[in-house]
């Protein structure tokens, strides 16, 4: 055994050693070859030299010849019976027709290993060998199967595969070395061997360099060194993706994936099996990635596959494709399913077959879900057999129910088939709508897929391509363009930041819309992030009335970005829960503040400000932070208060007690406080004076002169009001008497009418003023005062119906205050006919119940009489001697 495993490690020193001096190796082709080693008594024709090996060989003959011996009875074979036999082995086809044999006199022997064995004198030794690059180039295969005549078979078969790839220098390989080889173990089974060498990308067009040790049954044999390019052995993967469609013109189009990962072109080739009513098998080489068939008719079935292999002819030709089988349905539709936008034009073609007859174009007619006959001006005879219908200027596709499309049926003139085409049209006008942060430092595009959401099972995404400066006159597609990542918001739009900007550069934008029956893009249009810009609204806002102008002042100050020119806009509004707001242009960008017109001055105004550019691009910014004013005095009380008296006292006596009674100035009076009144008092003897009252609306005084005048001031924080009311009281004038008649009418419970007549009088008569109180109560007194012009007054007031009322109208002078005109109740004749009135009231409801009650009793009387009368009376037309007659006629002729 030791002699023996020295014979082989001999054999193997000694053939290294030949093939780094001589360099030479036999190179494979990219298809399948045959190892054969056989003895040396064969013929000559059945093993003859491998291509390129040198006749003046035959000086190897010694060194290249090793013995070993193998003892082995599994075979059958009694060992010592065979002498000793020297196996040749070499690469040629079946036939062995690129081998020679090893002769002691032939010139000419070839290089190959040279194994002596005891064994099978008469039988060579076969294998079937096939080597190739795996597709995606990271893996060298050579694959091993034993020929059915090799000997070994049934015996286990070990398989080693010795390698190298040597340096290449000025294009030519460097001469392998002895211990440069690398070895790999081969997975051998009962089907064959396969080895696997890995091959790094950067030396696929290196020179691989290998040989095979084969040891089977106790026998070792060598393979001829075997020489390739990786690159040129590649056998690709099988392609992917195999469909089949039924072209516009009527043809089979089939159609695959082309392979992405290689680096070469690629020739394909298909076969394919028609089954109709014949039966065609054809295979066609193409380079590109789809095969038209023609005379594609109903009712076949059409089982495709694919395989491919480099275009310049080298490498192997892949596995086929797994086979796909596509059967055409009694009606074709071609294309069975259109998917389109709005506007376009759209076309069906098909082919009918019944019952085993194809039917004639011409017979062939259109319908739409089956409601809606197409007209025939839309049709089209494509052929004998293909009829075509044409839809123009089409609209959006109304959804109807679960279906998201239009059902187009093509039909003979007696029946339609159940199948039918489906017609998308979606509605790609999506307005994309970008704005420019306040910082310029990104964009934000919004857009909404409202109109493409009964698309089911499609997919959006927003492409654009950005122009170096400006926008195109009239934006188009790119063909160049990226994708953006867009986020649907919780409103339903999808959004888009692009960060960071060219504010001067041009993007073109649109909506492509993907899906299975195609794509779609909305019209792109171009935005100039420049001029969507979106300011930041207006900092350090300020408002305040101002004192003695009593204007609203708002005050601002510009945002930093940008840089343009801006115009302003201010909204403004009485402070609360919903605002009315207002608002006022600032045109001039130079203006920082605005005066406006308010009606109220003491009230509290909450100002906003914002702002844009001035030669109207972009967007109005954010309104500002709220501003409100303060309440406070902006000027003097416009006017005092009216007052009125109370006197109390005996009227004979010269000295009474007077009570004057105001109201509280309003806000929009006292501008916009009062914080005291002043009374002053003027008499005849003594003079002038004043009394502050602070903030009651009452002060009593004794009224001790024929004459005395009082006024009643406003004071707030500016000073006093410069409009007051006076009112004189002098004895004299209370005893004239202007007012003739005074009348009380109620209109309700809540309005009492007052009317009266002046008598005409010397005097200068100022205003009336009207007393109203329960009779012999004397707290509660109410009063108004009215113009001098008024002859009737209305007075709204809770008005008690059991209560009396005593009713005053004073006359007031420039002198004083005139005799009053008193009347205790309501005038006589309004009493009367506020009860007639009463009474109306009750009588008048009840006559309107009755009348609709007996109109409801008359209506069901009529319907139960037509009843009963008419319930016995035939219907003439359920009589056989009516039968034909045209009662609607004979009544005409009546």
């Amino acid at each position: 055994m030791m002699c023996q495993k020295f014979y082989v490690v001999l054999l193997h020193w000694e053939f290294l050693y030949v093939i780094a001096a001589l360099n030479l190796a036999y190179p494979i082709s990219p298809w399948k070859f045959k190892l054969f080693c056989g003895p040396p008594n064969t013929t000559d024709d059945s093993f003859l030299s491998p291509a390129g090996a040198p006749n003046n060989a035959s000086a190897l003959k010694g060194a290249s010849e090793a013995i070993v011996e193998a003892k082995f009875n599994s075979s059958g074979i009694y060992v010592p019976e065979l002498s000793k036999t020297v196996f040749h082995c070499c690469f040629g086809n079946e036939q062995g027709q690129n081998c020679s044999a090893l002769t002691d006199n032939t010139e000419g022997k070839t290089l190959a290993s040279v194994v002596k064995a005891s064994v099978f004198r008469q039988l060579g030794v076969n294998w079937d060998i096939e080597c190739w690059m795996k597709g995606d180039l990271t893996l060298f295969i050579c694959h091993m199967e034993p020929l059915p005549k090799n000997p070994f078979k049934n015996y286990d078969s070990k398989v080693h595969l010795l390698y190298d790839l040597p340096e290449v220098i000025d294009d030519s390989p460097l001469p392998p070395l002895k211990d440069s080889f690398q070895t790999v173990q081969c997975n051998c089974s009962l089907r064959g061997c396969e080895c696997h060498v890995p091959v790094p990308r950067a030396k696929l067009n290196y020179a691989l360099l290998m040989y095979l040790e084969i040891t089977s049954a106790g026998v070792s044999f060598q393979s001829p060194l075997m020489s390739l390019q990786p690159m040129l052995v590649v056998k690709p993967d099988p392609p992917l993706g195999l469909h089949m469609e039924v072209t516009d013109d009527g043809n089979l189009k089939i159609s695959w994936d082309s392979q992405t990962m290689a680096p070469f072109p690629l020739q394909y080739q298909v076969k394919y099996l028609e089954n109709s009513t014949i039966v065609r098998e054809a295979a066609e080489i193409v380079s590109a990635t789809s095969l038209l068939v023609d005379s594609v008719l109903p009712g076949s079935s059409y089982e495709v596959q694919v395989r491919s292999k480099r275009l310049d002819g080298s490498g192997v030709w892949s596995d086929w494709s797994s086979p796909q089988v596509f059967t055409t349905q009694d009606v074709v539709y071609f294309p069975p399913k259109i998917l389109t936008s709005v506007g376009s034009n759209a076309s069906f073609h098909c082919i009918y077959k019944n019952e085993n007859q194809i039917i004639s174009s011409k017979q062939i007619v259109w319908w739409r879900n089956l409601a809606e006959k197409i007209p025939e001006i839309q049709y089209s005879i494509v052929s004998d057999r293909v009829s075509k219908v044409t839809f123009s200027n089409l609209k959006a596709t109304r959804p109807r129910g679960k279906f998201t499309y239009d059902a187009v049926y093509c039909c003979n003139e007696q029946a339609c088939h159940h199948r039918y085409a489906e017609l998308y049209v979606i509605d790609v006008n999506i307005n994309i709508s970008c704005e420019t942060d306040g910082y310029l430092t990104k964009m934000t595009c919004r857009w909404s897929p409202s109109t493409i959401q009964s698309l089911v099972g499609s997919t959006v995404q927003l492409r654009y391509h950005r122009r170096s400066l400006y926008c195109p006159d009239s934006p188009s597609i790119h063909p160049t363009s990226e994708p953006k990542n867009c986020v649907l918001q919780r409103d339903g739009f999808y959004e888009c930041v692009f960060q960071p900007i060219f504010l001067l550069s041009g993007y073109t934008m649109w909506i492509r819309i993907n899906h299975s029956l195609g794509s779609l893009d909305s019209p792109p249009t171009c935005v100039l992030p420049d001029s969507v810009v979106k300011p930041l609204p207006p900092s350090n806002v300020k408002a305040e009335i101002t004192v003695n102008t009593g204007l609203l002042k708002v005050s601002w100050e510009k945002p930093v970005f940008p840089e343009n020119n801006l115009q302003f806009q201010i909204r403004y509004g009485l402070s609360g829960k919903e605002i009315q707001w207002k608002t006022h242009e600032v045109f001039d960008a130079k203006s920082k503040s605005a005066s406006l017109l308010v009606s109220d001055l003491c009230a509290v105004y909450v100002v906003q400000v914002r702002c844009r550019r001035l030669d109207g691009l972009g967007y109005w910014s954010n309104w500002s932070s709220p501003a409100y004013t303060l309440v406070m005095d902006v000027k003097v009380p416009m006017r005092g208060p009216e007052f009125w008296r109370k006197m109390d006292g005996d009227v004979t006596k010269k000295e009474r007690n007077v009570t004057l009674l105001w109201k509280p100035l309003t806000k929009n009076d006292s501008l916009c406080s009062v914080r005291r009144y002043v009374v002053k008092h003027r008499t005849a003897h003594n003079g002038t004076w004043s009394e502050d009252v602070g903030n009651r609306t009452n002060l009593t005084f004794l009224w001790t002169e024929p004459a005395h005048t009082v006024t009643v001031l406003a004071v707030n924080s500016l000073g006093a009001s410069l409009v007051n009311f006076n009112l004189t009281f002098s004895w004299p004038m209370s005893k004239v008497s202007a007012v003739e008649s005074l009348s009380a009418y109620p209109l309700s419970s809540s309005c009492v009418i007052l009317s009266w007549t002046l008598s005409p009088d010397d005097y200068s008569l100022l205003y009336l003023v009207i007393e109203w109180k329960i009779l012999n109560e004397d707290d509660g007194m109410k009063w108004l005062r009215i113009p001098s012009n008024v002859k009737k007054f209305y007075i709204h007031d809770n008005f008690i119906p059991i209560e009396k009322y005593q009713f005053s109208l004073y006359p007031v002078f420039m002198e004083g205050v005139g005799k009053p005109k008193i009347i205790n109740g309501f005038t006589k004749d309004a009493i009367d006919k506020q009860q007639n009135d009463a009474g109306l009231y009750v009588i008048v409801p009840i006559i309107i119940s009755s009348c609709v009650l007996l109109l409801g009793t008359l209506l069901i009387s009529h319907q139960r009489m037509k009843k009963l009368f008419w319930d016995d009376v035939p219907n003439p037309k359920n009589c056989s001697w009516a039968q034909g007659l045209n009662f609607q006629k004979r009544t005409d002729t009546l």
